[in-house]
């Protein structure tokens, strides 16, 4: 079908010539080329449709009739085509972004107002997975994971700057705990623990000098809800290590108080994630041009 296309093209671009020179030229093609791809049309068609002389084209009585059944639909075919091209190249549709919820809520959030304003034909959806999926096979348009979690065939761009975990608790918790110096003194107090849909419970890393400790403490309330768990931490349930971005707000105005803070250095930000793809949507395009324009300021 699509040669036919093709061939019934050159067809309409002889006819309108009324050469086959003329035609070869605008086609780019050579005139026996295009000579042997008409007859090769008309042997498909069973008809012949144009009349050939040294010094002339014209079209015989089914040519006739074929242009004029066949411009209309070649007008419609180049109207989509170009409708086609107008929609690649302007950001509009929908936008699917997998990511944790994390990376969402500190570093993806803040930025979406400020691009669904500068493209306002757009539709961004995020949907939070904790999980590791194949964002391609799910039908997304990208991803946001942190550097360890990328596959290897992923173009990746820094979303944010660095980040880091910090350890948290309620003045009033301090006062009937002595605040810890090492990590290793958490294991006697209570703590407040984030448990990941998956079900895993993963222990708390500190690194400081290059030495690294890891420890699983325990407590009064495990939550998969990073709300709940500053919420509780604030009103003195437990020790609390997460992102500094959930307590920030908290330790600036002395509602939690940061604790072993030498003990936890910066790591990199989540990346946008997507694969190499030579004709890329343009909303994929408009938000990865948006996020490299942004300073990689730490959420």
């Amino acid at each position: 079908m699509a040669g036919v296309l093709s061939d019934l093209e050159l067809f309409a671009a002889v006819a309108r010539a009324r050469s086959f020179r003329k035609a070869a030229v605008e086609l780019n093609l050579s005139p026996s080329s295009l000579s042997e791809r008409i007859r090769a049309l008309e042997g498909r068609i069973g008809a012949r449709l144009l009349n050939r002389t040294t010094r002339s084209v014209g079209l015989t009585e089914a040519g006739e009739d074929l242009l004029a059944r066949l411009s209309p639909a070649l007008a419609e075919i180049a109207e989509a085509v170009d409708h086609a091209g107008r929609l690649a190249a302007t950001p509009s549709g929908r936008l699917r972004i997998n990511t944790a919820s994390a990376a969402a809520q500190l570093v993806l959030a803040p930025m979406l107002a400020e691009f669904l304003a500068a493209h306002p034909r757009l539709t961004v959806e995020v949907a939070i997975d904790e999980s590791m999926i194949d964002i391609v096979e799910a039908g997304f348009d990208a991803g946001v994971r942190y550097g360890e979690a990328l596959a290897r065939d992923m173009i990746a761009v820094p979303l944010s700057g660095p980040q880091r975990y910090a350890t948290a608790a309620a003045p009033a918790l301090l006062a009937r705990w002595a605040t810890p110096r090492h990590p290793k003194d958490l294991l006697q107090a209570p703590c407040v623990r984030h448990r990941f849909p998956s079900g895993a419970l993963l222990p708390w890393e500190f690194e400081k000098d290059g030495e690294v400790v890891t420890i699983r403490p325990e407590g009064p309330l495990i939550t998969s809800s990073a709300a709940v768990s500053v919420a509780a931490a604030i009103d003195g349930a437990g020790f609390l290590r997460t992102f500094e971005g959930f307590v920030r707000p908290a330790l600036k105005d002395g509602r939690l108080v940061e604790v072993l803070a030498d003990w936890s250095p910066p790591f990199p930000g989540p990346f946008l994630y997507y694969p190499s793809r030579r004709h890329m949507p343009a909303a994929l395009r408009a938000f990865i041009d948006f996020v490299k324009a942004r300073p990689l300021n730490p959420p």
